[in-house]
């Protein structure tokens, strides 16, 4: 998915090759990651793609088929990822993924706890925060869900900066090895305040923590337990609206509410044919898209305190 190596830049000018992850691109809303093989064979709505004729050409190459049809072939970034993974668990999406690595303060070079693991959305992310020489441990309880994200990991090529292991971290805690190693600790738990005396261990000095909950009640107790090691507590809720942005006439169009949205100022005269201009002028509009992210729950960030 990314270079670990310190010497090669992030970039996916690169050809693919036999065995790259690539996601393919049919529409915003269709996407899919598929494992280069040199025999292998996508069929879709557009046609057959051989994958022998994926190999060789640069990420972001558009490939036809015999019909006409077409696709795009992506590098699998972790915002690509977050949208084509493998739902195990409610996941995070890229309004939240992004607020949480601002607020976590997460660097190149951080180490980062995670519990739980779950889809493993978060954690690609964070991954390539801290890449090339941090490092995301992250815990789920379900054996399986981990082996499902360390495999996850393997195919993005994230391997190296990111361990899954298998730990009640509400009833255990984290392992003591990390005791005062840790810049940042996340959590999605159902009932995080049972964890958060561990994770002030486990920060350092200044550290942060980020507890993610869907209940507002799940806010209050978690809180509440903050006070008494960590400062600055913070609760947010993040609400994402997706627009589209197109030409057209201003009559003709209306969100699924029956709202037309226009932007000011951008009406356009179209001259017909004849060299005469269009008694319908066409302007840029814009409307709500019914893939609007809703509420998915709240996220509580707090600073350890400098004195213990």
């Amino acid at each position: 998915m990314l270079p670990t190596d310190s010497t090669e830049t992030l970039s996916f000018n690169r050809c693919i090759t036999e065995g790259d992850l690539v996601i393919v691109y049919e529409r915003h809303d269709v996407m899919k990651a598929v494992q280069v093989s040199e025999k292998g064979v996508l069929q879709n709505r557009f046609g057959m793609f051989k994958h022998s004729d994926w190999i060789g050409k640069p990420f972001g190459s558009k490939i036809f088929s015999s019909k006409g049809g077409f696709v795009y072939l992506l590098a699998p970034t972790p915002e690509l990822w977050t949208l084509v993974l493998s739902h195990r668990t409610q996941i995070l999406y890229i309004a939240d993924i992004s607020f949480v690595v601002m607020y976590l303060e997460i660097v190149p070079g951080c180490v980062v706890l995670e519990s739980g693991t779950g889809s493993g959305s978060l954690s690609t992310s964070l991954a390539r925060a801290v890449a090339p020489h941090g490092h995301v441990y992250t815990f789920d309880f379900h054996e399986q869900r981990a082996a499902s994200a360390r495999e996850d990991f393997e195919r993005t090529g994230l391997s190296s900066l990111v361990t899954v292991g298998v730990r009640d971290i509400q009833g255990e805690g984290f392992p003591d090895e990390f005791s005062g190693r840790a810049d940042s600790v996340f959590l999605d738990l159902p009932q995080p305040w049972l964890a958060i005396p561990s994770a002030a261990k486990m920060l350092q000095q200044d550290g942060v923590l980020c507890s993610f909950s869907p209940c507002i009640e799940q806010v209050q107790r978690s809180c509440e337990t903050l006070k008494s090691s960590f400062t600055d507590i913070r609760t947010f809720e993040i609400l994402l609206q997706t627009y589209e942005v197109r030409e057209g006439h201003l009559p003709s169009w209306q969100d699924g509410d029956g709202v037309l949205a226009s932007l000011k100022g951008c009406k356009k005269r179209q001259r017909s044919t004849n060299g005469q201009e269009n008694s319908r002028p066409r302007t840029v509009l814009a409307r709500r898209m019914g893939e609007t992210r809703g509420h998915t729950g709240y996220l509580t960030f707090a600073r350890l305190n400098c004195v213990r």
